[in-house]
């Protein structure tokens, strides 16, 4: 009884890290967008809250792929 709680934590674990992977992609592809927009930010002279917004978000998604991973583990062989 005790390992299958143990292996359904397990299996909670790797779905929470994979969905944080996940998510951390979208956040760049959030990102993305935003620096598409990037040079129509220049022409107004507003380039440096578009800067500010593309690192933050480059950040946060880089943070919640990493944790991601780590929450993961190593895979299975």
């Amino acid at each position: 009884m005790a390992n299958v709680i143990q292996e359904d934590r397990e299996q909670a674990k790797k779905e929470t890290g994979a969905s944080l992977m996940f998510i951390g992609l979208a956040v760049w592809v959030a990102d993305a967008l935003v620096a598409f927009f990037f040079p129509s930010a220049a022409r107004i002279g507003r380039q440096g809250t578009f800067l500010t917004i593309i690192l933050v978000l480059a950040v946060m998604g880089l943070a919640l792929m990493l944790s991601g991973y780590v929450m993961r583990g190593k895979p299975e062989e």
